[in-house]
């Protein structure tokens, strides 16, 4: 059983305020060629199809396109919706795919009768199973469990897969968008393009998913596996953030053979219309760099002039049309930069509180209010000691 693993296809998306539609075609149809050359039996998508819950004609189009491509090849494609999805939406006109062997799963079960879609293969090692599990809150399964709330996403997770029975004899594959993360020294890599919440509240604990062969994950947008090599996020297509400028971007092929046995992972290269570059030096030394051509990438620039350079964005456009942005870094900024560093090592916790109030409230605290918070941190203080 061979299978392509994507996610966080973020169809929509705009890198700063360029649009990506071009891009996204480009390596969509890269995907394509490569199903048409290897033929693997199922594409996966895990998560994020779309890069807003209202996605725009244009990218509904591009979509469109990507899945008619893939159904002229007969190859079934299992979809779930991640975080950025709107899972209505995305199940709009469900059965009807079904019938064409593409499944659009947007909402994980809602009721006691309902449970985790499951899609079934067979190959010459013997069945394959799909279990199909869109991104979740607690809230949003609270049907399943007479109306309560599952305590945490950890425990939602747990509890929907825990009411289903995996097959000993099948190979079970996993398909989820969630935060899944394994010990405290082995925390996933994440970017600046990722979001999540104060405090891991909607962290998962990978070992809840051990008893499958295989997970497919969406949600982070670096490829890495998450405890177990079964266990893995695919990455992003495309760079989404300066911060994955050094990221190494594949097309993740997934094949299973016998039970037991390890998957064996095959990265496929792609290549897409921009890269996302960071540029650094001095205005002039970037012009001589680009030595009289055009540099389509798309580039963070960092300038070390010392003296302010003259129309900087102006200049470096000419030669790099996909300015993202530029940044200045020199003497002068490293001092204010290490100026205010030092008054956040000399304010204490309760001195912090204090500023983000009054930045907050517009207004300092009262005699009360301090007292209240000077009680609370001593408080915290000998929690921390005992």
């Amino acid at each position: 059983m061979r299978f392509f693993h994507l996610s966080d296809l973020h169809i929509g998306k705009q890198l700063h305020f360029y649009n990506l539609k071009e891009d996204q075609e480009v390596i969509l149809a890269e995907v394509v060629s490569y199903a048409r050359q290897l033929r693997p039996d199922a594409i996966v998508i895990a998560g994020d199809i779309y890069d807003k819950t209202v996605p725009s004609a244009e990218a509904v189009t591009v979509f469109d396109h990507f899945l008619t491509e893939l159904s002229k090849l007969s190859i079934p494609v299992l979809a779930i919706s991640g975080n950025h999805d709107s899972a209505r939406r995305l199940e709009f006109a469900g059965e009807i795919l079904r019938n064409n062997q593409i499944y659009l799963v947007g909402t994980p079960p809602q009721s006691e009768e309902e449970w985790i879609v499951k899609v079934p293969f067979r190959d010459c090692y013997g069945e394959v199973c799909f279990y199909l599990l869109p991104f979740l809150k607690p809230g949003y399964v609270k049907g399943v469990f007479q109306g309560e709330i599952p305590e945490s996403y950890d425990a939602a997770v747990r509890k929907l897969l825990e009411r289903e029975t995996l097959s000993n004899e099948a190979r079970n594959v996993l398909v989820a968008h969630q935060f899944f993360t394994g010990s405290s020294e082995e925390q996933p890599e994440t970017c600046d393009s990722e979001t999540f919440s104060i405090g891991g509240i909607d962290n998962v604990c990978a070992d809840a998913v051990k008893a499958f062969d295989y997970v497919a994950l969406g949600h982070l947008h670096g490829a890495q596996q998450v405890g177990e090599e079964k266990i893995r996020y695919c990455g992003t297509l495309l760079k989404y953030s300066v911060s994955e400028e050094k990221q190494k971007k594949g097309l993740l092929m997934v094949e299973l053979k016998e039970k037991g046995s390890l998957p064996e992972l095959t990265v496929l290269p792609l290549h897409p219309l921009r890269d996302v570059r960071r540029l650094k030096g001095t205005l002039e030394k970037l012009l001589e760099e680009a030595q009289g051509k055009v540099q389509e990438d798309y580039v963070s620039v960092t300038l070390t002039d010392e003296t302010e350079p003259y129309r900087p964005k102006e200049r470096l456009s000419v030669y790099y049309p996909h300015l993202l942005e530029i940044r200045i870094e020199n003497s002068r900024t490293k001092r204010t930069l290490e100026s205010f560093e030092e008054e956040l090592k000399m304010a204490g916790p309760f001195e912090i509180f204090q500023g983000f109030y009054e930045e907050l409230h517009g207004r300092t605290l009262n005699e009360k209010q301090k007292q209240i918070m000077e009680e609370i941190f001593e408080q915290a203080k000998g929690d921390e000691r005992s």
